[in-house]
């Protein structure tokens, strides 16, 4: 499949989460509105609601991703940084959801500010690709060997996290990791 074939939403306004979730869907699902409903719903009683950004521009929490995903029968395993990628048991996952630091920029003017951005990868068609919004198109990292090599550069970094998306049984189960790292 080349990269023309897979499904990539590119980054409009603070919409990073909503894009996320759909490139690691591979279809739009989710909307600005939708994700507002759902904050609507987590914090029905708030004027300022936690899980968005003030402005109204976007800048999801986790919580929305959690509920998304929910919502079509998936899960979001928080993964800890502490455990090797090498205990993931990468076919048992349907997508990733980093949240990694990105650098503020005006024009051709970064700024010294760091904000935090969601970026997903999802494999299509045997390759795993780089579905971060930011990008001009998906880039492809490969097998799962590079896969992993990709997600620990990325959890190197001392503010990233990673969600597994996985099917409900799977979280239940907790057959997203390696037999033995489930024996402990």
């Amino acid at each position: 499949m080349s990269e023309g074939e897979v499904f990539h939403e590119k980054q409009r306004l603070e919409l990073c989460a909503i894009h996320a979730l759909n490139n690691v869907l591979q279809e739009k699902v989710f909307t600005k509105e939708t994700a507002d409903e759902i904050c609507k719903r987590l914090a029905p009683q708030c004027v300022v609601n936690p899980h968005r950004s003030m402005l109204g521009t976007g800048n999801y929490d986790v919580n929305v991703i959690m509920a998304a995903l929910q919502s079509r029968g998936l899960a979001a395993v928080w993964w800890d940084k502490r455990r090797s990628v090498q205990c993931l048991c990468a076919d048992q996952v349907q997508g990733f959801i980093l949240n990694v630091p990105s650098r503020v920029s005006l024009g051709m003017v970064s700024l010294p500010l760091r904000r935090r951005h969601w970026l997903a990868v999802k494999q299509v068609s045997g390759s795993y690709y780089n579905l971060d919004s930011k990008l001009k198109n998906p880039i492809c990292i490969g097998g799962e060997a590079e896969l992993r090599t990709f997600l620990s550069e990325q959890l190197s970094q001392d503010v990233s996290e990673m969600l597994l998306v996985v099917q409900r049984e799977v979280e239940e189960d907790g057959s997203w990791l390696t037999t033995d790292e489930r024996k402990k």
